[in-house]
């Protein structure tokens, strides 16, 4: 950044002055609500746009598939149907919604984030042993692990 952009921009601590802070939070929010409104209207499951690269080059489940399919039925008020396309984002969706507000706020009014400092290594360790080991069972084809996969309830 040249030291005039920089001068503008930033405060003299080197935080992004409060307007630009404000400015760029509601442009984030205006492309997550455009986001949502699109998926609102556009399920996944009637259109070709939304594919998991590694179910259709090796026809096992990733951690994230059915996951568009579970947001559309969040968005329509399906949680249970939800819950059949990817159980492990339904649970695990509150948690992160929470964590990015709680980080976007904290930016927002200090200019500073020092929530994710705060979280201890063993718990983001155990997250992504519980995604890997959920990847796994998704796949085996006996009872109870075949309801891990993308189901539709109707």
């Amino acid at each position: 950044m040249t030291q005039k952009i920089k001068h503008y921009i930033c405060e003299k601590d080197g935080r992004i002055k409060w307007q630009f802070r404000l400015i760029l939070s509601a442009a984030i929010l205006s492309i997550m609500l455009a986001e949502s409104r699109f998926l609102y209207y556009h399920s996944p499951k009637d259109t070709k746009w939304l594919i998991c690269i590694i179910y259709a080059l090796t026809g096992y489940y990733c951690p994230g598939c059915g996951a568009g399919r579970a947001c559309y039925c969040i968005l329509h008020g399906q949680i249970y149907q939800a819950f059949r396309y990817n159980p492990l984002l339904v649970l695990l969706l509150p948690w992160i919604g929470t964590y990015l507000a709680l980080c976007a706020c904290q930016w927002l009014f200090t200019g500073r984030e020092s929530i994710s400092r705060r979280i201890p290594m063993w718990i983001l360790w155990t997250i992504l042993a519980v995604v890997l080991i959920y990847g796994v069972l998704r796949n085996v084809n006996a009872y109870p692990f075949v309801l891990l996969s993308p189901t539709r309830v109707r």
